[in-house]
């Protein structure tokens, strides 16, 4: 079956991360596909829609620095990208990314993403009860999930207070070691 995906940044890429609504602006009300964000698009997005969103694309910048996937922008150039907040700046999901934030149902046997991690254990329960089968995830805690077969993790959503230093720091172990 072939889900629609839909979001901003990579169409495919090294990984997504699912959220479960998109930013209420109305350009983004109706998005049906991946879209990259324009220079700029980022902070128009956190001054429009508050503090919220900007908390989201901070956390996400933060945990791509601390990721440092040795297949990524932000690793490979550092000239370019000397801090998180620099790449989130310039590269986090806008033209040449590697990653997504999506707003749609994760399509795992698509392969368009090497892992796919959902965003908030309420939202990722709802799709595992009405959208996503698995056998294979395992529950770390209340917070974090693996299923290492379909390069699925589940995490907090992605705010200071939810998915703080120390536990972006165990997502990105999560993802480097593929287990629980």
């Amino acid at each position: 079956m072939n889900l629609p995906t839909y979001g901003f940044g990579a169409e495919q890429g090294l990984l997504a991360i699912y959220v479960e609504h998109p930013p209420k602006l109305s350009e983004f009300q109706k998005l049906n596909k991946v879209i990259t964000l324009q220079t700029g698009e980022i902070d128009y997005i956190n001054q429009q829609c508050g503090n919220g969103w900007r908390k989201v694309f901070n956390v996400y910048a933060k945990f791509i620095a601390e990721l440092s996937h040795p297949d990524h922008n932000f690793t490979n150039h550092p000239e370019h990208y000397p801090s998180w907040q620099k790449y989130r700046d310039k590269r986090l999901l806008q033209q040449g990314c590697q990653e997504a934030l999506l707003f749609s149902v994760p399509d795992l046997a698509a392969k368009r993403y090497h892992w796919h991690i959902i965003a908030g254990r309420t939202y990722a329960k709802t799709l595992l009860r009405d959208h996503i089968f698995t056998n294979s995830l395992h529950w770390l805690d209340e917070e974090f999930a693996i299923d290492p077969v379909n390069k699925l993790l589940i995490c907090p959503y992605l705010d200071y207070r939810q998915l703080s230093n120390i536990k972006i720091s165990k997502l990105v172990e999560l993802l480097n070691t593929g287990h629980a």
